[in-house]
């Protein structure tokens, strides 16, 4: 869920918070991914670090992959996250060891793990120049839904205008056209998808942070600079793949925290 929520500093204060040495550039970020053995044609990563569990603050990066060796793409850059940080979510990994927190729906925490990517969205009729993601035009029409008793539990749906309120399947939904800029572009995280857990946690994004510097209700959001920047980078024949963690979890990366093939 992309909704903003609390007031903290914006853009440019992050680096304060966040000092370039607790989450390191390139260096470390090459070695996990080295640890990681991803598949020979996963060659995009996307790869955000927070402080904490506990922390909406975050610093993204993204990597590509020639061969055998990663390199720094850009980054990192400063994104938020879930008003009350991460917990684990479901997608393309498996743990050992330390399991909780566990995402659950409206806790508020954006989902840490390894997720693949879905379609692009946006408020215009045509993607961003440069996209190469399947991208989607928000309508009034567009719904994801958020109740986890209903059938569509954590997928997009489209009602047409005139649908009334008793023919809808759901008894609360995620608005994806809305008043303001966060879901001018945007892209669907694979989280809680294959297969979908009642109440494991809905309508996950990456979006555009332009709430001056508050959080999340679980998506990590960014600068529309940087927004429009990986919507040009990623390829699907490369097979782009979200890692989100705090720092502390870093180390485990190939070793208890594992790519569910």
């Amino acid at each position: 869920m992309g909704r903003f929520l609390v007031s903290l500093p914006a853009l440019a204060g992050l680096a304060a918070v966040f000092p370039q040495g607790s989450c390191e550039c390139a260096g470390k970020g090459i070695e996990a991914l080295g640890r990681l053995n991803l598949p020979e044609d996963v060659r995009q990563v996307i790869l955000v670090r927070t402080l904490s569990f506990e922390s909406p603050y975050g610093r993204l990066a993204a990597y590509s992959r020639s061969g055998r060796t990663w390199k720094l793409s850009i980054g990192p850059f400063p994104v938020v996250t879930g008003e009350k940080g991460l917990a684990w979510g479901r997608g393309r990994h498996t743990l050992k060891g330390n399991v909780t927190p566990q995402k659950v729906e409206g806790d508020g925490r954006g989902p840490a793990g390894i997720f693949e990517l879905g379609d692009a969205f946006g408020y215009a009729p045509e993607p961003p120049p440069g996209c190469r993601l399947p991208y989607r035009t928000c309508t009034t029409g567009d719904f994801f839904v958020d109740d986890p008793s209903s059938p569509c539990y954590n997928t997009w749906v489209r009602v047409p205008g005139t649908a009334s309120d008793s023919a809808k399947k759901w008894k609360s939904a995620e608005a994806m056209c809305i008043d303001w800029p966060d879901y001018e572009i945007g892209i669907v995280v694979k989280h809680n998808m294959s297969p979908v857990s009642a109440g494991g946690g809905s309508a996950i994004f990456l979006h555009v942070w332009s709430s001056g510097g508050a959080s999340t209700l679980g998506c990590t959001a960014m600068s529309r600079g940087s927004m429009l920047w990986l919507l040009k980078w990623l390829a699907p024949a490369r097979h782009p793949l979200l890692i989100q963690l705090p720092v502390s979890e870093m180390k485990r990366l190939g070793k208890d925290i594992r790519f569910l093939p």
